[in-house]
């Protein structure tokens, strides 16, 4: 038998060093010396498992006294305040540094600049002193410091885009680069790619024969592979050779950078020592990014005249500042042509980095600014007849309330670029890769927005920009304006949608929010499928316009063809005909797609062109937009009638928030569409199988719907009646009224409270209440338990949440008028009891609290003054209890 080994140093136990079995191991791993236990101290994981899980009796010192003494316990305790106080004079200090002298220092420099006089300056540093609003000049100022640190990471992250993603050709011709230089064959890269794309749009395509299949030839692209590759080596060669020939000459110039920025981000920490750094820095980009360029625009407004225009925007500050980086621009382009022309290399390359700064601002501002921006006031301005509306209403919203209508506009702008774009990607997957040539693929790996901005000119960006305008603000026109004037015209009392909140309804418009935010909307979403069923619907479209049209080939691709390619690739070495350029022949979508995607996967399948391309390309265009404005008609209209009707039943006559009747019809539609896609699954499988399913289906919901009457409507009713008793009516409700309680806004308010309580419980840390949560949401609604969930849920939240309702009730009610006290005391004792009782629950939860730390602050102590050290104790399996097999008793564990 073999003898019993360390588990540490694999040595057998000796009399002065003996074996301990501490902890429940078994096995090779079961024994330990005393010393070799030491090793997992150094590591923080082991050394948490020794203590946790090994079993220990405590050595103090001999002359230990049985209790501490006074003196020791409030030098310990001094001691534990001093620390405290220490570390809190210290973060608090870094605090008024970085929340209070950093954001008021650039508050009162921005103001101080902005302000136009010389005797600002003069006095600035008293202004920087003075005491009068200072909460909000922090404010302000804590907003200043926010976008000057965004800029100057904005400015380095656009430093490593140029570096690594290379230059434009016009900032770096005539300009030498290292040999090795990744930005050089990246630009070499785009470049070509650029000009490839000029010509081939430029070009226009030959039409293929008819019926013939519009795809790649092997050979052609095979010699220009070969071309292409001969003419690059030449190239290269000769860019070896004039570089070589200018590194002697070019030292300097090669050496000198005018992007590293990253420098200064290299020295950005958060230590009070750094607080002079961030204020000369907010003070340095408050100076050349917004005092210049809106001191320029504000001279070049002025002196055009246009100072009264810009003042009735309500915004002449932006408009401002854009127009003098816009001027900015045009400054820097031109010096830069003139550095050119003097050849100042690194004054050209410094002006013309600084250009592309610019540049790529005012893009981002266009491009996530400015139209959305635009999206949102035409589809404000095309719904106006939607809801009862004019012009002169929402230019008086504006007049009003300028930034909150701007930032409104802009948001649902916003929402509809990106649903937009969603559509296009979901687009993508069912249509024949290549259709949609014309679009910018956003889930292309080698798509980089950033990159474009940098190196395509600003005419390109423009075509862009008025391009993308008229397809959004038609594709609004055709779903939204168009609709609506259909709808007044065959339904004239259907419109205009009922937008206004009255506070004499039925049913209270906070409860109605809280139940499309709490209840429809979440179902929606998780249990909606609704990408799913958009890409069927997409899919039987195209497929129905393709067969009637004769364009399913153009709109799908053939399969055979494609299984037919698939089978081939390994012979007809696809991987290389990839990086080759499509003969102008094979048309325009084909030549832009293989630009876009070489060294990548195939983007181009073949497809059949059948006889008059142009007419079937047109009348699908035109059976799109009928689809379109059918389908928005239909949304327009069946949700908003079935909730109509539906509220009717509910509310009478009251007027509902359309909002709330939309969501309730779309959400009866949806159920209703869902069981109708169920049972047509169903069908197939015969009678007995659909009864089968029947049965199982009702006996689920049977369970659904009484575990949400118990989590959905019990508990969420006495959760808010407890907090309208606890919270509200003390707070609302003066002694000598009498409170009203209305239990659905009670239940509206706890389902919130549910919901917000088990989140909580789900972030924190593992106790009952999280474990059973965790067992429901993992059996899900097919799996449901319904008698687990009553006995370890709902039985005991709902025994808690009574007992938290009576027992004050009863105290109050009962017991209170035994005493004989007057009947105001009962009326306040009743009123109030709730509250007390809270306060006392909070109060024995911080004393407890206080308590448990003073335990562990008297064990600190003592161990700090009189402990020797730890000794393992041997664990023993006594009828499924651990026990130990020494004679010293176990203490504490450390």
């Amino acid at each position: 038998m073999d003898a019993d080994i360390c588990r540490v140093c694999r040595s057998e136990g000796t009399p002065e060093k003996p074996l301990y079995h501490p902890c429940v191991c078994t096995g090779s791993i079961k024994f330990i010396h005393q010393e070799c236990s030491r090793v997992f101290y150094v590591n923080a994981h082991l050394k948490a498992e020794l203590i946790n899980k090994c079993l220990f009796y405590t050595v103090y010192s001999p002359d230990m006294p049985s209790r501490l003494p006074i003196q020791d316990i409030f030098a310990g305790l001094v001691t534990s305040i001093g620390t405290a106080i220490r570390y809190w004079f210290h973060y608090t200090l870094v605090a008024f540094a970085w929340l209070g002298v950093v954001p008021l220092t650039a508050c009162r420099i921005y103001k101080c600049l902005f302000t136009g006089s010389v005797s600002s300056l003069l006095t600035l540093p008293l202004d920087i002193l003075s005491t009068e609003n200072l909460l909000a000049d922090c404010l302000q100022g804590c907003f200043v410091v926010t976008c000057t640190l965004c800029a100057f990471i904005s400015l380095v992250w656009l430093r490593e885009q140029i570096v690594h993603g290379g230059a434009p050709q016009w900032l770096e011709q005539n300009q030498q680069q290292p040999l090795n230089g990744v930005g050089q064959q990246n630009e070499a890269q785009a470049v070509a790619n650029g000009a490839v794309e000029n010509a081939v749009l430029d070009q226009p395509a030959n039409p293929a024969a008819d019926d013939a299949v519009v795809g790649e030839n092997p050979e052609i692209q095979e010699e220009q592979v070969d071309e292409e590759e001969e003419d690059n080596e030449d190239e290269e060669d000769a860019v070896v050779e004039d570089a070589a020939d200018a590194n002697n000459g070019a030292q300097d110039d090669m050496n000198w950078n005018a992007l590293e920025w990253d420098r200064a981000a290299e020295e950005l920490t958060w230590e009070r020592e750094h607080v002079f750094w961030v204020v000369s820095l907010n003070t340095l980009f408050i100076l050349v990014f917004a005092f210049c360029p809106y001191h320029i625009g504000h001279f070049s407004i002025v002196g055009l005249g246009f100072e009264e225009y810009v003042q009735a925007s309500h915004f002449e500050g932006l408009i401002t500042t854009i127009v003098g980086y816009v001027l900015l621009a045009v400054t820097l382009i031109v010096c830069h042509g003139l550095a050119a022309l003097v050849k100042f290399q690194r004054s050209r390359r410094l002006l013309g980095v600084c250009y592309i700064v610019v540049k790529v601002s005012l893009l981002v501002v266009v491009e996530i600014g400015v139209f959305p921006l635009i999206c949102g006031w035409w589809l404000d301005i095309c719904s106006l007849e939607m809801f009862d509306a004019t012009l002169k209403d929402r230019e008086l919203s504006f007049q009003s309330a300028p930034g909150t209508t701007m930032f409104l506009h802009w948001l649902v702008g916003m929402v509809y670029v990106f649903y937009f774009a969603s559509f296009i990607l979901l687009l993508r997957e069912v249509l024949r890769p290549g259709v949609l040539w014309f679009l910018r693929n956003l889930n292309d790996p080698d798509f980089n927005p950033v990159q474009e901005m940098i190196h395509l000119p600003i005419y390109r960006h423009l075509r862009r920009f008025i391009l993308s305008v008229i397809v959004f603000g038609s594709i609004v026109l055709l779903m939204l304006w168009l609709p609506i004037r259909i709808i007044k015209y065959l339904l004239p009392n259907f419109l205009p949608y009922n937008v206004m909140l009255y506070s004499d309804a039925a049913v209270s418009e906070l409860s109605l929010e809280l139940l499309l935010l709490q209840v429809v909307l979440p179902a929606l979403l998780e249990q909606g499928h609704t990408r799913q069923w958009l890409k069927g619907l997409v899919r039987a479209w195209t497929v129905t316009a393709g067969y009637l049209l004769d364009l399913h080939s153009y709109l799908l691709g053939d399969q055979e063809e494609n299984e037919n390619n698939a089978n081939q690739q390994p012979n007809n070495h696809h991987a290389r005909n990839n990086n080759a350029i499509p003969v102008v022949g094979e048309g325009l979508h084909a030549a832009h797609q293989a630009i876009l995607q070489q060294g990548g996967p195939v983007g181009f399948q073949p497809y059949r062109r059948p006889l008059k391309f142009p007419l079937r390309i047109f009348l699908l265009i035109v059976f799109m937009c009928i689809t379109l404005l059918i389908a928005s008609l239909i949304c327009l209209t069946l949700p908003v009638f079935a909730g109509r009707w539906l509220m009717s039943f509910w509310t009478g006559t009251a007027k509902i928030h359309e909002l709330y009747t939309a969501a309730c019809g779309l959400y009866v539609c949806w159920l209703t569409i869902r069981a109708v896609t169920v049972l047509v699954a169903w069908m197939p499988q015969g009678r007995r199988v659909i009864f089968q399913k029947v049965k199982e289906w009702s006996l689920m919901i049977m369970k659904t719907l009484i575990v949400a009457i118990l989590l959905a409507g019990v508990v969420p009713l006495l959760l808010g009646l407890l907090f309208e008793l606890v919270i509200v009516a003390p707070l609302r409700v003066p002694l000598d009224q009498t409170p009203l309680f209305c239990p659905w806004q009670d239940w509206a308010l706890g389902v919130l409270h549910a919901k917000i309580i088990a989140a909580i419980t789900l972030m924190g840390p593992q106790w009952w209440l999280k474990t059973v949560i965790e067992q429901v949401y993992a059996n899900g609604i097919r799996n449901i338990d319904l008698h687990f969930i009553i006995c370890k849920l709902a039985a005991p939240v709902i025994s808690v949440l009574l007992l938290s309702l009576c027992v004050p009730y009863i105290i109050a009610s009962g017991v209170v008028p035994l005493l004989g006290v007057t009947a105001e005391m009962q009326n306040l004792v009743q009123r109030r009891i709730y509250p007390f009782l809270l306060m006392v629950v909070v109060l024995m939860g911080i004393l407890s609290f206080q308590v448990r730390q003073f335990k562990r602050l008297y064990e600190h102590i003592k161990n700090d003054k009189y402990l020797v050290g730890q000794r393992l104790v041997n664990y023993e399996r006594k009828s499924g209890k651990q026990g130990t097999s020494t004679t010293p008793p176990q203490s504490s564990q450390e």
